[in-house]
């Protein structure tokens, strides 16, 4: 049997401030972007960069982590996997939006970089974070 696999992992800076909702069963489910530059030499010597845009999307307990602890222009490592969203608007038109679905999430950088004051009870999050659910991990 031939086994298939998805996963992404980036590592950019928060473009935007994390955004939380509820679904209508109560779930927590956060979304926000992440910029990743890449930078390259052409054959004539000439440098070029661009900057690719990844839409994130987190659930449950990884969630609420990235909503209290993110802020715009953070640099960030997320892991998952990449999913595709197809609808239909009111109109008939066809959208179509990929995005990476974080099972992951790593703040990066200098702590000092960041403008938020942590409480002694928030400085104790470890730097990764897991959106395993606890439920699964009795201790």
């Amino acid at each position: 049997m031939s086994r298939g696999l998805n996963k992404v992992q980036i590592i950019g800076h928060l473009g935007k401030e994390p955004e939380m909702r509820y679904t209508s069963s109560g779930k927590p489910v956060t979304t926000f972007t992440v910029a990743v530059s890449r930078s390259w030499n052409s054959a004539d010597g000439e440098r070029h960069s661009e900057t690719e845009w990844f839409n994130v999307v987190a659930w449950g307990n990884l969630a609420e982590i990235c909503k209290q602890y993110l802020t715009k222009g953070q640099q960030v490592y997320i892991e998952g996997r990449l999913q595709t969203r197809r609808w239909d608007d009111k109109e008939g038109n066809k959208h179509t939006n990929t995005e990476v679905v974080a099972n992951e999430m790593m703040m990066l950088g200098d702590r000092r970089d960041h403008n938020t004051t942590q409480s002694s009870s928030e400085s104790a999050l470890p730097e990764g974070a897991s959106g395993t659910n606890e439920d699964e991990f009795p201790f």
